[in-house]
């Protein structure tokens, strides 16, 4: 498992073609041996001149072999005698293709890898090394010498080898074994409350592995979270611990390396480059796109407990069982008849949900009452050490925040905004070490960098429930986040304000707070009318969450809001949360009057209910339905005469999701009641029908749902 979680990871990384790992079997003799050659030398000329900080003794070894072999190889290419092989020799010879490009990937692997990751895996590594030798050992003797006219120097030369690979052991160097051992021990005294000294800290990360300064130690963190992500679970040690050598090294990071101003640079630089495949890169986008297999087919949501029935179908234990309990016998998505009505648990499907989860900072709640025998999944909680080495980080950061140079305080603003990426537990004590204050102070700073990262900081924080009153109580918090939404010197800074607003939401008592605050709904009207793709999308599910809030109405409608929702509806990016939010709105009469007074309303609605997602067609033909309902007889005349109306609605009730079906059922009678009704519906009575007959169609608080967006939705930066 070692050996191929290292293969694996430099595979990932470098991406080889896959002939690199394939014996040329089409090769001539000749050409075989020239191919040979070509990566022997090429070996030789990259390693044996790089002196590798670690793993030296074992690599100047392997790198020595090769050397011989190259003296072999060119031997037969300028003898002639590559000409004329035995099949047995050149058997080995591929054998030898297939060992010297191993070589190459786990040389490029100590030359690439971050010297803590080394360390780390410094026995596995060895064995490697190890392994390699003892596979020269066994091709030198099985290989044919006695075939091959060899010069008297060559044959000496490979006789030696070959001595010499019989007789090497496994090579740990005791120094390298003493600094993992050190490494280890600072996770043990974090774990039991300990602090290791300044003194310490620096004679281990500066002299011991070399990292002179914080471009270094960046990093070295980024490349252990790279393989935290990599892996997948599948790593010695395992991502808890490595969660606490990363909470090591960052905490190093500040303790070791300051807060210069000449750091601003090096830590934000360009803040544009995003660095692929890693925990600590941006997240360009504010909403965490789900994997659509995580999706259940009747709820469109993240399911909590999968199941699997007897189609072979899986879906959500909830919904399925409800499906089941209202009668019905087939499959959802199929229509096939069920076997039965047992419900096996996908737990491969859940602990893949629940790493994703863990890997994107979404908390992962599982239903409380499933079967008895669903299993515990693990999920990679923070270790001891790994908190208390996150707390003593964060002291470090709130009081650069509190005391520090401009200089120094942006770069604690973009630290804190990094440590409150993720784990609930970081967000927590950030926020109780007072660091909300100083924060927004930061946001009406003049310099760029500063003021994206305090707003993006406070946005991570925001997630954590219990922080959303301390940010909104910080006295004129409120007020600098719509500020920069307002006028903020960077678009990201304004596209994560509008985050937050969307954030601190949440909370059904701050609406009506965000609502009021001077310009707020105004700027996130703008930004969904003229932002950048991402920027739209805050600013819609801010504006979704508003509209969620009855006393919100007027102020929405005094704002702009509603045209830039109805010019939303055009959009395939942000249409669904768009007609969500309008049919809340709708519910009012006063709403209603404001919607039906924009031109392109209802038309938009319609061409939702043709052309969108299955939860955008639900809250479209809810909005149409609600704007009859409270608009009046001229917004139910605009709705009743849009063309192809009774299509759509027929084809919702029979192809719909259940609350849509429910909606259309709704609208369907509004239309019986009309004078137009036969003229216009006429072949509508036996999908009516079938839809408003279910139990389920006559509780009429169904007729009320809106699909709001994903709970889960807000995205750490």
């Amino acid at each position: 498992m070692a050996t191929a979680a290292i293969f694996s990871s430099l595979r990932r990384r470098r991406s080889p073609s896959l002939e690199a790992f394939l014996a040329p079997v089409d090769f001539t003799d000749v050409k075989l041996v020239q191919t040979l050659v070509l990566l022997s030398t090429e070996l030789v000329s990259c390693f044996s001149g790089k002196s590798l900080f670690f793993q030296r003794k074992n690599s100047r070894s392997l790198v020595r072999k090769i050397e011989i072999f190259v003296v072999l190889l060119e031997y037969l290419r300028d003898s002639g005698a590559g000409s004329a092989l035995s099949s047995t020799t050149i058997v080995c010879l591929k054998e030898l293709y297939l060992l010297l490009y191993r070589s190459k990937i786990l040389l490029d692997y100590c030359v690439q890898s971050s010297k803590l990751w080394l360390l780390l895996q410094n026995h596995s590594i060895s064995g490697h090394f190890h392994d390699l030798n003892q596979e020269i050992s066994t091709l030198l003797d099985v290989f044919p010498l006695d075939d091959v006219d060899l010069s008297e120097d060559v044959r000496e030369q490979i006789d030696l080898m070959q001595t010499q690979s019989r007789r090497t052991r496994l090579f740990i160097d005791k120094d390298e074994e003493a600094l993992r051992l050190r490494l280890f021990s600072f996770l043990d005294e974090f774990e039991n409350g300990r602090i290791p000294s300044l003194a310490e800290l620096r004679l281990f990360f500066v002299e011991g592995l070399g990292i002179k300064d914080a471009k270094s130690c960046i990093a070295e963190t980024e490349f252990l979270e790279e393989q935290i992500v990599c892996h997948e679970g599948d790593i010695e040690p395992t991502a808890s611990v490595l969660n606490g050598f990363v909470a090591i090294a960052r905490y190093c990071r500040f303790l070791l390396y300051g807060f210069g101003e000449n750091e601003v640079e090096l830590q934000i630089g360009n803040q544009k480059k995003r660095r692929k495949g890693l925990i600590a890169q941006e997240i360009a986008e504010t909403f965490i796109t789900i994997p659509k297999d995580f999706f259940c087919p009747i709820l469109l949501d993240l399911m909590r407990d999968p199941v699997i029935i007897s189609t072979g179908q899986t879906y959500d234990r909830s919904s399925i069982s409800r499906w089941m309990e209202e009668g019905h016998c087939t499959c959802p998505k199929t229509g096939q008849i069920l076997m039965n009505t047992r419900l096996v648990p996908n737990r491969a499907l859940k602990n893949l949900i629940v790493q994703w989860c863990t890997a994107h900072g979404i908390p992962y709640d599982p239903p409380e009452n499933t079967d008895s025998s669903v299993e515990a999944f693990a999920v990679t909680m923070p270790s001891k050490a790994a908190i208390e080495a996150n707390r003593a980080t964060a002291t470090l950061l709130i009081n650069q925040l509190a005391n520090g140079s401009q200089g120094a305080k942006t770069v604690a603003a973009r630290g804190t905004r990094l440590l409150a990426k993720t784990g609930r537990e970081n967000r927590a004590f950030i926020a109780e070490a007072g660091a909300i204050p100083y924060l927004c102070e930061l946001l009406s700073s003049t310099n760029s960098v500063a003021q994206e990262n305090s707003v993006t900081a406070i946005l991570n924080l925001s997630i954590y429930d219990k922080n959303k009153s301390r940010i909104m109580d910080e006295k004129g918090c409120l007020g600098s986040i719509v500020e920069v939404l307002r006028f903020g010197l960077t678009t990201e800074a304004r596209e994560n304000a509008a985050a937050t607003l969307f954030s601190l939401s949440a909370v059904h008592d701050n609406k009506k707070r965000i609502a009021d605050e001077e310009g707020a709904v105004e700027a996130l009207a703008g930004l969904l009318r003229a932002g950048t793709p991402r920027g739209k999308k805050d600013a819609v599910t801010a504006l979704f969450n508003l509209s969620t809030h009855t006393e919100n109405c007027v102020r929405m409608i005094e704002a702009g809001a509603i045209a830039a929702l109805v010019g939303a509806l055009g959009n395939e990016g942000v249409a669904e949360e768009a007609a969500g939010a309008l049919a809340l709105i709708v519910r009012q009469p006063i709403g209603a009057k404001a919607v039906g007074g924009e031109e392109m309303a209802v038309a938009g609605l319609i061409g939702m209910m043709r052309c969108g997602t299955p939860r955008g067609k639900e809250n479209a033909v809810a909005a149409l339905l609600e704007l009859c309902r409270s608009g009046g007889p001229a917004a139910s005349e605009k709705v009743l005469k849009a063309p192809a109306l009774a299509g759509l609605l027929q084809s919702l009730l029979f192809t719909g999701t259940k609350r849509a079906r429910r909606k259309a059922a709704s609208l369907a009678r509004v239309f019986q009641r009309g004078e137009n009704y036969q003229l216009h519906f006429g072949g509508l009575g036996a999908g009516y029908a079938f839809a408003g007959n279910s139990a389920a169609n006559r509780d009429p608080s169904f007729v009320n749902e809106v699909s709001v967006p994903v709970s889960i939705s807000v995205s750490v930066l």
